[in-house]
C-alpha cells in the first residue's frame, strides 16, 4: 500500500491507462513488426550527406541517456493536467502507428561500421549494436520520443523555462547521437519529427484525448479530480 501511495504521488491515477497504452503501442510498432518484415526486402534511405557524418562513439552517452529522459518527460506530461496528458499520449500513439505503417510498408536497414575501439563508449556502443538490429529505422522512434518530450515542454506550465531549454538541448543531442553512432540515417530524424507533428495535429483536430475519458468511464473510474487546471 505504501508503494501504491508513492506511485500516486509521482504519477496521477488518470495517467495509468494512457501510459500503459503508449508503452504497448511502442512495442507493437517497433517489435511486433519485426517478425513480419524479417524476410522482406529492406531498403536504405541514405543521402549523400550521410557519408560525411562522422562516427563518434562518445555520443552513445546521449543515445542511452535518452531512455531516462523519456521516462521523466512522459511523467511530466502526465502530471501537467488530465486533458494535456490525454492529448499528448494519443498524439504519441498516432505517431507510433504512423511509424508502424512505415516499418511495414518500407522496411529499412543500414550498414553499421565495425567498432574497433576498446574505450568505454565503444564497448557500450557494441552492446547497443548487439541488442538492437539495424532495422525499423525510418522514422526514428528515438528522435520521435525525444521530440514529443520537447514539444510537451513548450506547453507545460509546471516545469518552467529551465526544463524547456534543457529539453531542447538534450533533444538535439539525442537526434545527433542517432546518426553519430550510426544507428540511423539523416532522413530517419526528419521522419521521427514529422510523425510527432502529424500525431499532435490529428490529436488536437479530432480531440482524440476523449478516448481515454470514455475508457476511464467504462472502467468505472469516472473523472478523477486532481485540483489541476485543465
Amino acid at each position: 500500500m505504501k508503494l501504491i501511495r508513492k506511485l500516486k504521488q509521482i504519477i496521477p491515477p488518470y495517467a495509468y491507462v494512457p501510459l500503459i497504452c503508449v508503452v504497448g503501442t511502442n512495442a507493437l510498432a517497433y517489435s511486433a513488426t519485426r517478425p513480419i518484415t524479417a524476410k522482406l526486402l529492406h531498403h536504405t534511405f541514405s543521402l549523400p550527406l550521410d557519408a560525411h557524418v562522422p562516427f563518434v562513439p562518445f555520443f552513445v552517452t546521449f543515445y542511452v541517456l535518452a531512455f531516462i529522459s523519456w521516462a521523466v518527460g512522459y511523467i511530466l506530461m502526465a502530471r501537467e493536467s488530465r486533458s494535456f496528458c490525454y492529448q499528448m499520449m494519443t498524439g504519441d500513439m498516432i505517431a507510433k502507428l504512423i511509424c508502424m505503417v512505415c516499418f511495414l510498408a518500407f522496411p529499412t536497414t543500414m550498414v553499421r561500421p565495425e567498432i574497433t575501439g576498446s574505450d568505454v563508449w565503444s564497448r557500450l556502443l557494441a552492446l547497443v549494436y548487439q541488442l538492437d538490429a539495424p532495422d525499423n529505422l525510418f522514422p526514428s522512434i528515438h528522435c520521435l520520443e525525444s521530440w514529443i518530450c520537447f514539444r510537451a515542454a513548450l506547453r507545460q506550465r509546471k516545469t518552467g523555462k529551465w526544463y524547456t531549454c534543457f529539453s531542447l538541448v538534450f533533444t538535439l543531442l539525442v537526434c545527433a547521437s542517432t546518426v553519430l553512432v550510426k544507428q540511423h540515417l539523416l532522413p530517419d530524424i526528419a521522419g521521427g519529427i514529422l510523425a510527432v507533428e502529424i500525431g499532435l495535429f490529428l490529436a488536437k483536430k479530432f480531440n482524440t484525448g476523449r478516448v481515454f475519458e470514455k475508457l476511464n468511464t467504462f472502467l468505472g473510474k469516472g473523472r478523477v479530480h486532481t485540483g489541476e487546471s485543465q
